[in-house]
């Protein structure tokens, strides 16, 4: 009878610790959620930036549509205004519009009265609309739209022949905008003397230093309207 007393003492002693067990680990399982849940928002919460949200292919089609049919009118009806153009000649980018004066550090092939064509177009603008190269505005590309009355970003379409933007070189159509100039002068700079001197060695060196420069009218700046 001792022996039995004694098992079913040890029967209970194992079933009473099993039970402060399970009791202990669903109250430390909910005091963790309670901490969970009572966690402030900090800066390495969230991330720093704001969220971006992506807009309707839809409605920027649509938008888009709307200001290539308003820049061709523009160009069309000649509402414009005064039109510059940002070009790239020379290994350098030049700000231009009509009847600008530019002087280059360079020597052309072309003699003076020669009238040039100046096909590297990054750029060209008016007071209401900018059409923008990638980079260039050249032949058989995209072209990028911005108007400035709009704060909506500017979105993607076809050129006039259809092709798609992926298949495009980073130009503007030769149709699309036509710059011309005119050289009026081939001069030299002015003489730069560079001197070179030893002291004590007998040693003097002088050279003088002339660069030819080139200076070119900007006849006119040219828009045709051939957005799509």
């Amino acid at each position: 009878m001792a022996a039995a007393a004694a098992v079913a003492a040890g029967a209970r002693r194992r079933a009473a610790a099993l039970f402060l067990s399970s009791v202990v680990r669903h109250q430390s399982s909910q005091s963790t959620s309670l901490q969970q849940g009572l966690v402030a928002k900090t800066s390495l919460t969230s991330p720093p930036w704001p969220e971006v949200k992506l807009p309707d292919p839809v409605e920027e089609a649509k938008y888009h549509t709307e200001v290539v049919q308003k820049v061709n009118k523009m160009i069309a009806t000649g509402q414009y205004g005064r039109l510059f153009a940002v070009v790239h000649f020379a290994s350098k980018q030049w700000k231009i519009t009509s009847e600008d004066l530019i002087m280059m550090d360079n020597v052309l092939e072309a003699e003076c009265g020669d009238r040039i064509r100046m096909e590297k177009v990054l750029l060209v603008g008016a007071d209401d609309f900018t059409l923008i190269g990638r980079p260039l505005l050249g032949p058989v590309a995209f072209e990028s739209i911005t108007s400035k009355p709009s704060s909506s970003a500017p979105a993607d379409s076809n050129d006039c022949h259809g092709a798609r933007r992926e298949q495009q070189p980073p130009f503007l159509r030769k149709d699309l905008v036509r710059v011309e100039a005119t050289v009026i002068e081939k001069t030299e700079s002015w003489p730069k003397i560079n001197m070179r001197f030893r002291r004590r060695h007998n040693y003097q060196r002088k050279k003088i230093i002339m660069n030819p420069q080139t200076v070119l009218r900007i006849n006119t700046i040219e828009i045709f309207p051939c957005l799509s």
